[in-house]
């Protein structure tokens, strides 16, 4: 067994007192022995000390806690439970990571930061709801979410108890905690009780908080506030409770130190024009707050907090008024202090100057009597039993009086100001259940201690008292439910402290008793208590003083001052003075006092003027009773109340602290912490604590950390329980050490630490095997590294040393071979010198023999070559005789051909398309007469040389010629014919030389004109490339900035897409706060119709599907007038200003009320024509049968004279059409292209008249049949007389049909009964006629008006064309200016630029004309078909005669139109809408259409749709489809809670939506129709505001789908991402202490843990399957699916910055695994771009965060860069929040955390610390058509369908 003395060991570390930190680290530096007087210790820097051991005085010091538990959540959770650890980890926590809440078993540790932490929004509060209280952080939220919880769970009420010293945060927190129970328990009737029990704060603060020197915003009272709950635990209100409110500050005010806010912030806003009546001024001029000498708070606006007072009051219904009156007596209290009273010269008597300005405005703003109020305020009454004195007062005895009377005056404005807040936070309601927050003062200790600080201090001995009794019972309660034994655990007793203060005769009793006495003091009170207490133990006489006591309280010694015990115990106020106030003309004030004198004296007048002996009696009465009720009393007494209360709830304890007295944020003084710690009895729940079996841990949990302990044989045993238990009797032999409970194992304090010892000790053992066996590894593989190194040294030493000896070898071999190769190189030389001389001899002597020869070969060689030159030229002058004159030919033609071609050239090079193409083929022409240039030279040179040939030959045969000349000259003598010939040929040659001499000039001036004409072609090739470089720049340029704009368009569309994005967020928001009102509407709506009607009252479902319409479009059913006068209700229950506010009510009122203003209208006018009809009429009516044909009779011809007057009308807009354009084509007649097509045109408009004039014939003919008919039908019937209130029944007919019957019926009967005037008059059939014509004079009207209007129009029109022309003319007039201006070729081009333009427009006008008009006959040709249907299926009816009460005529037609083929249309009649809409919408559930095709119920209503706009029943369409819609939501509000059908009516109100684009007609929406679909489009309405309120609903429903699937995941995402071991094995268990105790755990169900990651991905994909099997589009259902993961990545990372039990590098291993499978089933779901991956990215990092390194700067910059999605408060947080599972692994230093933070300064991050959970991302409905055609449709007989008729 281990003994207390072995664990002082060496290295072991110790807590050592020290004055300055209380508690100092050391290490133990040598082993401790028992019995040993010294403790050789090493302090931490570095320097040793010896610890003496005594066996009383310095006893052993405390142990230190392992490092893994250091930052521990809950302080019961050390190992060690001692001060000196708590001190330390509460330091480590709020220092290095910033914690500023810690558990001590069931107290919440809060310190005071001083610093605004972003860890209060409404996210952290959604995170903690729900949460077990040991799940989370500790937090102020999650103590209020266990009360909450154990509120519902056990019903039972809560309290939560906020203590501690002036400036440490009680305020703050039981703000806080009543801000979340107003968050999770929001009222749930909309009566925002929630936001009157939060606007109470800021009035307690103004009146009862003020500043002192510990603390800015001090509360100067207690208070406990009850909220109540109703049985659905959503608050219904709540009530205040105040104690001890400081009055003595209304008169007093140390130095630094103010009055209470509220005069601050009146005298801040004095300047207001309301104000100006309360005469305030600088607070710096009254006496009453500038005691302290510092008016002001840094950091803190007066005025501002005022406006924040005010607009409180407001909230809570507190009149203006009343507001006004409390300002009134506030600044009469300031106006009261600076009231100057003047001492006489006796010095027994004092007055007051009537000239006081002060005294004025005081009795002014309470409206008393100056002079009366004067006089009492220096003089007393004194009565007794026979004569009544008026005494005078002194100076110092008046001041008094006028304190107390301040005093007085704001204490009661206090109680009045508290009981009108209660009164506003009480309901009517019973209240089932409530939760209190009692924020009261801590234990206070000052210099001098007075008579508030004993009542606060006895108020803490009675709390600290229930405090030790609730930690004992629930110590008791753990150990008897693990059923382990237990012994009673000691612990203080206050209750003789307590006994000493309100037992019998004790010091309040002693109080009370000496202030009844007529001359007590304080002296004869202090000589009583120590008489009377000076043998008890906690009482003591100081040895320096006779007027003052000491206390021992459990916190510490108390030192008492009695001066003014008395004096505030008694708390008396003169009599007089209360009179004179209760006299006040104000109300207000006088019942200020009034509540008092008829609690105390109901039967009492008050008329004392008179004095006598009998009402003298009982005046004294009246003190004698209150003085029974003095302070201290009244405080005894409601502390005992407040103890019931506590008593009877299940209390939970915050315990604040102040962590230094200097207000700097996050600095922490130990020895003001350790004065708190053990005055709010935190170290007291620690000794309880340690006294028993402080740690605890699950069977599981201890056999995880622990298994290394165990052998391997006890591994395979399957029951852990006795696993645990076999290693526990090893390891610890003294069984009182530890207990085997029921699901825990619990353990004396040390034992833990003692099995971590163990537990390290083997790991330590293990790692030195490791180290062993790797170090000798290492050293075998080093000696081999050195070994390998030695052989390659001597393996390249022995090669070196060979090489050497070889290259020794090499080099004498090399120089026996040079000596060689030099001697053979000499002779060679010498040998090839005498050869070379030899040779040149040789060469010389075969030259000169070789030159002889070759200049013999040379003369022969050039006589060959002049008779071939002289040949050749004579052939050559031969050619180009014939040459030159054929290129002077073509010459000469080509000349001509390229004038006229350059003529064309020049006209055509002025146009920019010859310029283009010639600059485009330029360079290939140049190059091509380039060549050609060069070919012709080349010719050129070739011609030259033959002529040279030619020459040269005829100069040969010349000679020759000469020679034979001579020759027969000599022979013949004289011959004449020879030199006759000889001229010839000289002739002949000449001629051939000019000849020659021509071609060569007219070759010369053709080459300088082809070398002209390519200068030329150069220079315009140069020109030409210059321009196009110019236009390639300016292209570049051009593309450039087309660059330029198009990233700026990119810039400017990602902006508008951001844009888009962001109006789409607040229009959806919009869209879901409209939701929000209208459930409130309805919740509104149902409350008004449970108190108009009787309780067992009901309506049909007719009726109630009419009242509960929600349609947004007008309607004429009584139901809305219902829904308006709600409304009207509403608001007036609401308030003017608060109903303004809801826009969209008001919007929705206004709208109602035009419309039913309207229709009230229209009701009465035909209500009144009806009656009178009625009046007259008294014949029985006749079949209903002849009635319906009677009316479609009257309507046809209606119809058919409208149809006529029509077309007619048609007729003539297309003659006018036709002039028109005749008019503009004899204008424009000069171009014969328009005159044709003007042609085509007006045969086309011929062609159409032609065609309108046969529909017309046709049209005559069937009138003068319908009419015949309907004679003959006159003749043989008579005329119902009660046909008219049978009108007023149907309601399926049109509004103006229902006139045109009226009209019609009174010409019929005027007309069969124009000749009997008897029988009119006796029938009163005249009035029915007058009342005919009446109808007909008002058609007449109306169409009158009509005409006018279209006149008027016409006349518009006429107006605009006159400008228009106008205009054109002008314009004319400056393009005949600009012509004129030019010269007369641009005259002409520019002419012809404009005509080719002004025809281009006209002929695209007249081919829009052309398509409107084609349109417009085909509209005509339509209508005119259904009509002719129409009167086929009138004369079919007539034919048929049916006898059934339902008519027939459609039928009839339904019978015939089966036989046709089927247009994907379904007929239903009116009466059957409800039946139809309650089969496909309210009845429908989801498997029922499973099998057919998805969205089945929208394909059926939109074909219903298409058959009313196929038959023009806009009635029927606007019905059909509000009727649906309101379904639709009513089902959805029905099940509002069901994935399935919400996903299911998701999909068929988007699929409706898109059918209603589809066969719009719009062309946007028809590119991918087939023929068929676009022949199904809707003819006749434009659906657009229905497809908006269509739209509106999808979101409603996407946005209802996404909270059902976010509540359904809700519990499963932490324990699925964060708790299940996906891994198994990974996760590490650390020691747990108070905060998962078996009462804060709820133990229904198997809880989150039963979630895994499989559980979670299989929800999602159950979710995505039924999205499928609803047909929800693709894209949709992608966005759910992102949205859901943003939801699971928000709570992921919350609870992660939430939790520091889970912030491990096994965590992140886990989340990373966990991530990755969530991945992969996306990819399995070929999902990978819905985005949902994007939306997880912060919860990765924060994975890769906590596994990554955190160390050195490098790693710093790492986790810069890589957490880029993660805000620098999120980095931190996790970094401190960074928990080592065992001591192997490493802290995150402090240091690198403010690395981190310095790193990322320049982020501007958000400063929210958490993810918004509830942020949506806009959701958008892609159009996607559906390929389904309606024709092929299939209905299921299980539909019940019957009614409907396929068309």
């Amino acid at each position: 067994m281990v003994t207390d003395y072995e664990l002082y060991s060496k290295y072991t570390r110790v807590w050592i007192p020290d004055p300055e930190e209380v508690w100092k680290a050391a290490e133990i530096i040598r082993d401790y022995k028992e019995g040993d007087p010294i403790l050789h210790l090493k302090l931490e820097d570095e320097s040793t000390l010896e610890y003496h051991i005594g066996p009383k005085h310095n006893v052993l010091p405390f142990l230190r806690n392992p490092d893994i538990l250091v930052g521990e959540n809950d302080l019961t959770a050390l190992s060690y439970l001692h001060e000196p650890a708590v001190l330390h980890n509460l330091k480590v926590r709020f220092l290095e990571s910033n914690h500023i809440y810690t558990y001590c078993g069931i107290v919440l540790v809060a310190i005071n930061p001083y610093e605004q932490l972003q860890i209060y929004g409404e996210e952290v509060i959604n995170a903690y709801s729900g949460q077990n209280m040991g799940d989370m952080d500790p937090h102020i939220f999650a103590v209020a979410e266990e009360a909450y919880k154990q509120m519902g769970r056990d019903e039972r009420n809560q309290s939560i108890i906020v203590s501690g010293e002036s400036g440490a945060g009680k305020t703050v927190s039981a703000k806080y905690a009543m801000r979340f129970f107003a968050t999770v328990g929001g009222s749930a009737n909309d009566t925002n009780v929630e936001e009157k029990v939060l606007a109470s704060s800021p009035i307690m603060e103004a009146i009862g908080n003020a500043k002192t020197t510990r603390n800015d915003n001090s509360s100067r009272f207690g208070k406990y506030i009850q909220i109540g709950f109703d049985r659905r635990y959503h608050i219904i209100g709540a009530n205040m409770r105040t104690y001890l409110l400081e009055k003595s500050r209304v008169v007093f005010q140390a130095e630094d130190e103010r009055n209470y806010h509220i005069f601050y912030q009146l005298c801040a806003s004095a300047t207001l024009p309301e104000f100006k009546d309360l005469a305030l001024t600088s607070a710096e001029d009254f006496t009453f707050t500038s005691l302290g000498e510092n008016i002001f708070i840094e950091g803190v606006n007066d005025a501002k907090d005022f406006e924040k007072t005010k607009e409180a009051f407001t909230l809570l219904g507190v009149k203006e008024s009343n507001q006004s009156s409390i300002y009134r007596v506030m600044a009469s209290i300031l106006h009261l202090g600076n009231v100057e009273i003047c001492s006489e010269r006796d010095g027994e008597s004092c007055h007051i100057s009537r000239d006081d300005p002060h005294l004025g405005h005081f009795c002014r703003l309470l409206g008393v009597e100056l002079e009366q109020m004067e006089h009492w305020l220096c003089r007393r009454k004194l009565v007794t039993t026979s004569e009544t004195y008026v005494k005078n007062m002194s100076c110092k005895q008046a001041a008094n009086a006028r304190n107390a009377l301040a005093k007085h005056i704001y204490a009661h404005m206090f109680d009045w100001i508290v009981e009108h807040v209660n009164l506003a936070l009480q309901t009517s309601f019973k209240q089932h259940s409530f939760i209190g927050v009692l924020d009261i003062y801590g234990f206070e200790t000052f210099e001098v201690n007075s008579f508030e600080q004993f009542c606060i201090n006895y108020a803490n001995e009675k709390l600290q008292q229930q405090f030790n009794q609730h930690v004992f019972k629930l110590e008791q309660e753990e150990y008897v439910k693990e059923q382990i034994p237990w012994t009673l655990i000691d612990f203080y007793d206050n209750q003789p402290c307590i006994d000493l203060i309100e037992a019998r005769l004790g010091v309040l009793d002693l109080l009370d008793e000496e202030c009844k006495v007529p001359k007590g003091t304080d002296q004869n009170w202090a000589q009583k208590l120590y008489s009377q207490h000076s043998s008890s133990v906690h009482f003591q006489k100081p040895r320096m003083s006779n007027v003052s006591f000491v206390i021992v309280h459990f916190a510490d010694k108390v030192e008492y001052q009695c001066d003014g015990f008395l004096e505030k115990n008694r708390d008396t106020v003169y009599e007089e003075q209360i009179n004179i106030l209760k006299a006040s003309k104000f109300q207000l004030v006088a019942d200020l006092f009034q509540e008092r004198k008829d609690s105390s004296a109901p039967g009492f007048s008050g008329k004392s003027s008179k004095i006598n002996v009998r009402p003298a009696k009982p005046v004294p009465k009246v003190p004698n009773k209150e003085h029974r009720k003095t302070v201290g009393h009244q405080f005894r007494s409601s502390l005992q109340l407040l103890m019931e209360t506590l008593n009877a709830t299940t209390p939970h304890y915050v315990r604040c602290i102040k962590p230094n007295d200097e207000k700097e944020s996050f600095m922490f003084d130990s020895r003001r912490a350790v004065q708190q710690l053990r005055a709010c009895g935190v170290l007291e729940t620690i000794r309880i604590s340690a006294a028993g079996y402080p740690s605890r841990w699950t069977y599981p949990d201890f056999f995880n950390r622990y298994r290394v302990l165990m052998k391997k044989s006890d591994m395979t045993i399957s029951d852990k329980k006795l696993v645990c238990k076999k290693l526990l009797e090893t390891l610890v032999k003294d069984p009182d050490k530890f207990q085997f409970g029921k699901t825990k194992i619990f353990f004396r304090a040390g034992q833990v630490a003692y099995l971590e010892k163990l537990r390290a000790d083997k790991f330590r053992s293990a790692c030195i095997k490791i180290q062993k066996s790797v170090r000798g590894w290492l050293q075998r593989v080093r000696y081999r590294k050195i070994r390998r190194s030695a052989l390659t040294l001597q393996r390249y030493g022995r090669g070196y040393l060979a090489r050497r000896h070889a290259e020794q070898l090499r080099l004498t071999r090399a120089a026996v071979i040079c000596q060689k190769q030099y001697r053979m190189v000499r002779d060679r030389q010498a040998y090839l010198r005498v050869r070379q001389a030899v040779v040149t001899i040789q060469a010389f002597t075969r030259g000169m023999y070789t030159r002889r020869i070759f200049q013999e070969f040379l003369l022969h060689h050039k006589a060959i070559i002049i008779q071939r030159s002289v040949r050749g030229w004579l052939q050559r002058r031969k050619f180009r005789r014939a040459r030159d004159a054929a290129v002077t030919i073509q010459c000469a033609f080509r000349r001509v051909q390229a004038r006229r071609r350059l003529k064309q050239l020049k006209i055509e090079a002025r146009s920019a398309e010859h310029l283009k193409k010639l600059n485009s083929g330029m360079e290939n022409k140049i190059v091509q007469l380039q060549r050609k240039m060069d070919d012709q030279s080349k010719e050129l040179k070739t011609q030259n040389e033959q002529l040279l040939v030619t020459n040269v030959g005829l100069s040969s045969e010349m000679t020759k010629l000469q020679k034979q000349l001579e020759q027969v000259r000599v022979r013949q003598g004289d011959g004449t014919q020879l030199q006759d010939e000889l001229e010839k040929l000289r002739a002949e040659l000449q001629e051939a030389h000019a000849h020659r001499k021509r071609l060569e000039e007219e070759y010369g001036s053709e080459k300088l004109g082809l070398e002209q004409r390519v200068q030329e072609l150069e220079k315009e090739n140069i020109l030409l490339k210059s321009e196009k470089e110019e236009m390639n720049q300016m292209i570049l340029k051009q593309s450039k900035n087309t660059e330029d704009q198009e990233s700026g368009v990119v810039q400017r569309e990602s902006k508008l897409q951001t844009e888009l994005d962001e109006e789409r967020q607040r229009y959806q928001n919009m869209l879901k706060e409209f939701s929000r009102l209208e459930q409130r509407y309805d919740n509104l709506q149902e409350e008004v119709s449970l108190a108009k009607f009787q309780p067992g009252h009901r309506r049909n479902p007719s009726t109630q599907s009419s009242l509960e319409s929600d349609s947004n479009y007008p309607s004429i059913s009584t139901s809305e007038v219902g829904d308006t006068e709600d409304s009207i209700q509403l608001v007036e229950e609401m308030g003017v200003e608060k109903a303004a506010m809801d826009i969209s009510l008001f919007m929705k009122l206004q709208k109602r009320v035009r419309e039913l203003e309207q229709e009230r209208k229209r009701l009465q006018t035909n209500l009144d024509k009806m009656e009178e009809l009625a009046t007259h009429k008294g014949i029985e009516p006749k079949g209903s049968t002849s009635e319906q044909e009677g009316e479609d009779l009257a309507y046809n011809s209606l119809k058919r004279q409208e149809l006529e007057s029509e077309n007619k009308k048609l007729k003539n807009d297309l003659n006018e059409l036709r002039k028109a354009i005749a008019d503009r084509a004899s204008q424009n007649s000069s171009s014969n292209e328009l005159q044709d097509g003007y042609n085509l045109l007006l045969n086309q408009l011929k062609a159409a008249n032609e065609e309108l004039d046969v529909r017309k014939e046709e049209v005559l003919i069937l009138r003068t049949q319908i009419v015949s008919s309907a004679q003959q039908e006159k003749n043989t019937n008579h005329i119902d007389t009660n046909i008219v209130p049978d009108w007023t029944n149907n309601s399926n007919k049109p509004i103006d049909k229902e006139e045109a019957l009226l009209a019609y019926h009174g010409i019929c009967e005027s007309k069969n009964r124009a000749q009997d005037w008897g029988y009119l008059n006796e029938d009163g059939e005249l009035g029915l006629a007058y009342q005919g014509l009446k109808q007909v004079a008002r058609l007449l009207e109306a169409q009158l008006q009509s005409q006018t209007r279209q006149h008027r129009d016409e006349l518009e029109a006429l107006h605009t064309q006159v400008e228009l022309l106008k205009a054109d003319l002008h314009k004319r007039q400056e393009m005949l200016n600009h012509t004129l201006a030019l010269s007369p070729e641009a005259q002409v081009e520019y002419s012809v630029q404009q005509e080719i333009t002004r025809l281009t427009n006209d002929n695209l006008d007249l081919k829009e004309l052309v398509e409107k008009l084609e349109k417009n006959e085909r509209k005509l040709k339509k209508q005119l078909r259904i009509y002719m249907k129409k009167v086929q299926e009138l004369e079919v009816s007539q034919a048929a005669q049916p006898s059934k009460a339902r008519p027939e005529l459609t039928r009839q037609v339904t019978v015939q139109r089966r036989e046709k083929d089927f247009e994907g249309m379904l007929e239903y009649y009116k009466e059957d809408e409800a039946l139809l809409v309650k089969t496909l919408i309210t009845d429908m559930r989801p498997h029922t259409v499973s099998a057919t095709v998805p969205c089945l119920p929208s394909y059926i209503l939109f074909m219903c749709i298409r058959h009313a706009d196929y038959i023009n029943d806009d009635q029927k369409v606007h019905s059909l489809l509000t009727s649906s819609i309101n379904a639709i939501k009513k089902v959805l509000k029905k099940n509002n809670e069901d994935f399935e059908m919400t996903s299911f009516w998701l999909a068929n109100t988007s699929r409706l939506l898109h059918c209603l684009k589809q066969y719009s007609g719009d062309e946007a929406f028809m590119t991918q129709n087939t023929g068929k679909q676009n022949e199904h489009c809707l003819k006749n309405f434009d659906l657009a505001e229905y497809r908006q309120v269509l739209s509106d609903l999808s979101i409603q429903i996407y946005q209802q789908l996404i909270k059902v699937a976010e509540k359904v995941m809700q519990p499963m995402i932490v324990s699925a991402m964060l708790e299940s071991e996906s891994i198994p094995s990974l996760a590490g268990v650390k020691p747990m202490g108070y905060r998962n105790r078996s009462s804060s755990m709820d133990c229904d169900g198997e809880g989150p843990s039963s979630y895994t990651l499989e559980a979670l991905i299989r929800q999602l994909g159950q979710f995505y399957g039924t999205m499928g099997e609803h047909g929800l589009d693709p894209e949709i259902a992608g966005q759910v699916l992102r949205q859901l993961f943003y939801s699971v990545n928000a709570v992921t990372l919350n609870n992660l910055l939430l939790r520091k039990d889970v912030c491990s590098w096994s965590t992140g291993m886990q989340l990373r695994y966990n991530i990755s499978q969530m991945e992969e089933w996306l990819r399995g779901k070929n999902l990978q771009q819905c985005g949902a991956v994007v939306t997880m990215e912060p919860i990765i990092q924060a994975a890769q965060l906590l596994q990554v390194k955190k160390k050195t700067s490098q790693d710093a910059e790492a986790i810069c860069s890589l957490c880029t999605s993660l805000s620098m408060q999120q980095i931190v947080k996790i970094l401190n929040l960074y928990t080592p599972l065992n001591e192997f692994e490493e802290r995150v230093t402090v240091a690198f955390i403010r690395n981190i933070q310095n790193r990322l300064q320049e982020r501007n991050d958000h400063p929210q610390l958490l993810v918004d959970t509830k942020h949506t991302f806009p959701v958008l409905f892609p159009y996607t058509p559906s390929a389904l055609s309606l024709e092929t449709l299939h209905m299921p007989a299980s539909l019940n369908l019957d009614f409907l008729n396929h068309v």
